[in-house]
């Protein structure tokens, strides 16, 4: 018999939308296009790399809504249960986005003199005024982008406003009849002028280039959509009433659910649930933003009877510092991880920002990252260089190992069938410390590495006390530079030692050929990246690089 899948909650439109007899490995994507007859959100790439699937996530966090452009072709449909949801339909119907006061006193104005006032969101109305669609295929996927990025650097700067849900029984059209809707309770609730995650900032052009990766466009030549991106802060603005969303989020999280065991998509909210769940279920495929797990449906077309989700267990899903390190659960996404290593190595932001596309970093999750082992993951190098260590966990107890010492060969480790990773433990930096990440790949974004090395030393009186070094894409697996590293500890930090760790660096690995280097280019990088950043350290003029240029648009 065929295992029973949890049921589908989520709130859309002003109301709680259920869903029965999703299968576990069903994309979001497909529910929205097939399920609920909303062809609004595209289907591109069908592997997070285009944009056009892209939806806005709305999750309770703290008593506050977090924001989250996420990729929907590959994100599970069942991890959005209990949060909203909305798409490129939903921003002009939805009762729970409203314009601020003073644009609301404007509409009343209208309507006593017999008009009904359609209010476009800012994200859509500046695209229209800025021409920024042209066959309209992507489209979608950017104005999800802009609403998120609205939600992220302008909400905030509004004041708060007040409201009630819609009537009850109210049904807003949600595509073909029978979706499954049920009708919430009328609720009244004030707004709140609590601090935000991210503090407010206006939208500058390098900052909505930043918040756009991972949404391509084969027509406008992008121009146009980053004038839209300025252009919408200063339109009449609207907003979401969150006090009202936040009190229907948690009426779902008060619905009773079968228990764990009975289904097919498993998202335990406790460690130790989680781990309890992880010894039942060993064969369950373990899943936690599915940006690896969505491609292996959309793409290999395989099939997964059960789900066991980590992200919902709340100790995965805290950072925090303790006994000299950033300890970042499993579950942390890559933005807020990145966000967090970045208090204290600001020089990541470019290399955070070349990670991946914003709404893969958005579902994908540092812990995720590391276990799934990739050669060419990024995450790893860094982690490695800055002498990370992992926790593993299963009913039995847990266990610390350095990070380079998880992997036993091509995407395998050393965790037992019932053991999960559960946190990364980061040393805070220490005195003299310097350190550099290089990613080197075709595309300056949103592209896979062909080499990533990241050097991380410790120099005292002109003489290298201490190094790190990790690597990616030069072998099968994340890996550690010990001879090059070897070749650093206790030398004069000078330019005949570095030539020296450089060939060491070279000819400690073996690299391969594939369709994004040659093994000998990627040998050239190696040895090129260990000259730059003894380049860099000297504080002369700077090597050249992409990073550099900037395009400036001329009207």
């Amino acid at each position: 018999m065929t295992t029973p899948s949890r049921p589908l909650r989520f709130i859309r439109r002003g109301q709680p939308v259920t869903l029965h007899g999703v299968p576990p490995d069903r994309t979001l994507l497909e529910v929205l296009r097939e399920d609920l007859g909303s062809t609004g959100t595209k289907e591109g790439c069908g592997e997070g790399d285009c944009g056009a699937c892209t939806v806005v996530l709305g999750e309770a966090r703290g008593g506050q809504v977090h924001y989250q452009a996420v990729n929907s072709c590959i994100r599970l449909a069942h991890s959005v249960d209990g949060m909203a949801l909305w798409t490129v339909e939903d921003l002009a119907e939805d009762p729970l986005i409203q314009p601020a006061a003073q644009a609301a006193a404007a509409d009343a104005q209208g309507a006593a003199q017999g008009g009904t006032p359609i209010h476009l969101h800012p994200a859509q109305e500046a695209m229209v005024q800025c021409h920024g669609s042209q066959c309209g295929f992507c489209t979608p996927g950017f104005v999800m982008s802009l609403f998120g990025m609205y939600q992220k650097y302008v909400a905030p700067t509004l004041p708060a406003v007040r409201g009630s849900l819609p009537p009850e029984g109210a049904q807003p059209a949600l595509g073909r009849p029978g979706g499954g809707l049920t009708a919430a309770p009328t609720l009244t609730a004030a707004g709140t002028d609590a601090p935000r995650a991210c503090p407010p900032q206006a939208i500058t052009r390098a900052l909505a280039a930043e918040e756009l990766s991972g949404n391509l466009c084969r027509c406008t030549g992008y121009r146009p959509i980053l004038d839209a991106a300025q252009q919408m802060q200063h339109l009449p603005p609207m907003q979401v009433q969150e006090e009202i969303l936040l009190q229907q989020m948690e009426l779902l999280a008060l619905t009773p659910q079968a228990p764990e065991a009975d289904l097919a998509y498993i998202a335990p909210t406790t460690l130790p649930a989680l781990l309890a769940a992880r010894s039942a279920f060993p064969d369950a495929q373990i899943v936690a933003g599915a940006t690896d797990v969505g491609l292996w449906i959309t793409k290999q077309h395989r099939r997964f009877a059960r789900m066991l989700d980590v992200t919902r267990a709340q100790e995965l899903r805290r950072v925090r510092e303790a006994d000299g390190a950033l300890v970042i659960g499993a579950a942390v996404s890559l933005s807020d991880a990145f966000a967090a290593l970045r208090q204290h190595w600001p020089q990541l932001h470019r290399f955070h920002a070349r990670f991946a596309g914003l709404p893969v970093r958005n579902s994908g999750t540092l812990g995720g990252n590391v276990a799934n082992g990739s050669p060419i993951g990024d995450s790893m190098p860094l982690l490695i260089a800055l002498g990370a260590s992992v926790v593993l966990a299963s009913v039995r107890g847990e266990r610390a190992l350095p990070l380079e010492d998880l992997y036993t060969g091509y995407r395998q480790n050393v965790m037992a069938a019932d053991e999960l990773l559960v946190r990364i433990a980061v040393p805070l930096p220490g005195a003299g410390e310097t350190m550099a990440a290089y990613k080197v790949s075709k595309r300056t974004d949103d592209d896979i590495s062909a080499v990533c090395l990241v050097l991380n030393l410790a120099i005292d009186g002109g003489t290298v006390q201490r190094a790190r070094i990790g690597a990616g894409g030069v072998a099968a697996t994340p890996a550690r530079a010990r001879q090059a590293e070897a070749a650093l500890v206790g030398q004069p930090w000078t330019a005949a030692t570095v030539e020296r760790a450089a060939a060491a660096l070279q000819a400690e690995f073996q690299p391969i050929s594939d369709m994004r280097a040659s093994g000998a280019y990627r040998r050239t990088v190696l040895g090129s990246l260990m000259q730059r950043f003894w380049l860099e350290s000297q504080g002369g003029p700077q090597p050249a690089s992409l990073d550099q240029f900037a395009l400036e648009v001329v009207a």
